[in-house]
């Protein structure tokens, strides 16, 4: 049994829930909803791009496996894909585009020393080592 803090309620806990609420408030976001709020909706959809998933219905099924960690997760009580794909037509995007530019900034502000400056008088070359899959440009005959 779990004694502790799951992960992604660890990492969520690193945002600032006071500030995002000031966001809601500038914007109405949380008007007129019944027990989802746009911190569910954030908490849902964070979780849904750390866990890769590929569309809103991958997502709840994902999310109602978990139904009995839900709010452990910080998603507050489970809901149905209908209310979730509502949220995000009818939620202000403004409220998540202020929040993390908000974020940016005070990551950039803890980072703003010269730590990461590269002192060099040469050239400085950057290599990509990525790999591109070949297998679909072949065809066979």
């Amino acid at each position: 049994m779990n004694q502790g803090k799951y992960v992604f309620a660890q990492m969520v806990e690193f945002l600032d829930h006071h500030k995002f609420e000031d966001f809601v408030a500038k914007y109405g976001g949380d008007k007129g909803n019944r027990g989802f709020t746009c911190w569910n909706q954030l908490s849902m959809m964070l979780f849904g791009q750390l866990s890769n998933r590929d569309s809103l219905r991958d997502l709840m099924t994902i999310i109602e496996a978990h139904k009995s960690k839900a709010y452990h997760l910080g998603f507050g009580r489970c809901i149905n894909l209908s209310t979730l794909s509502k949220a995000n037509v009818n939620c202000d995007y403004r409220i998540f585009e202020e929040f993390v530019m908000h974020m940016v900034n005070y990551a950039r502000r803890l980072r703003v020393n010269a730590e990461f400056e590269v002192k060099t008088e040469g050239n400085i070359y950057a290599f990509d080592s990525s790999t591109i899959s070949l297998y679909p440009a072949i065809k066979r005959a």
